[in-house]
């Protein structure tokens, strides 16, 4: 596998070794062994799957100390645009983010540390997204920020007019009035 450094340290974006021959392909979608190797020590304790469809944007969430999680997130059909949110008090890229588009066709995972919000937008007309968290869900330990901050600057790639977000996704706070949990070390 190849580990990409993005614009915040610790966020990495993850391309396998891919072997095609005519049967079709084969690759290693985790090794705990390289995985610590190339980005460091996470104990993955429950693996989790989504399916949505075109425009549903989820997020952007996080759990709260003690439960806090890092995600190893990828997209195995379909095409989302994921984003990951620095919001550790103190960061020098708090505020800022990291986007990738994972698709079914790149097999491209995305490795979001602790500390950050997380989010994505569904590009296709389904897909069907994998996410490997270090914490079990603890539900009173659920946080989030609004997926819809202008101030983040992200461009989601989804007119707002067809834009589908759950209920609870509608009411997170927007960065300027969020007291985060997290502290940059």
């Amino acid at each position: 596998m190849e580990v990409i450094k993005t614009d915040i340290e610790g966020v990495v974006i993850i391309e396998p070794r891919i072997f095609k021959d005519a049967r079709g392909y084969f690759f290693e979608s985790f090794s705990q062994r390289e995985f610590e190797e190339k980005v460091g020590h996470v104990e993955f304790v429950q693996d989790n799957e989504s399916m949505s469809s075109y425009g549903v944007m989820r997020g952007l969430h996080f759990q709260r100390p003690p439960y806090t999680q890092a995600k190893l997130v990828r997209c195995v059909r379909g095409k989302v645009l994921d984003v990951a949110v620095d919001i550790r008090k103190g960061s020098p890229t708090y505020g800022k983010h990291v986007a990738v588009e994972l698709t079914e066709d790149n097999h491209r995972q995305f490795f979001i540390p602790k500390g950050f919000a997380h989010g994505f937008a569904v590009l296709s007309e389904t897909a069907v997204f994998q996410y490997k968290c270090d914490e079990f869900y603890h539900p009173e330990a659920d946080g989030g920020i609004s997926i819809l901050d202008d101030s983040l600057g992200i461009d989601w790639r989804i007119p707002t007019e067809h834009a589908i977000l759950s209920e609870k996704d509608t009411k997170h706070p927007l960065l300027k009035d969020f007291d985060s949990p997290f502290i940059y070390k």
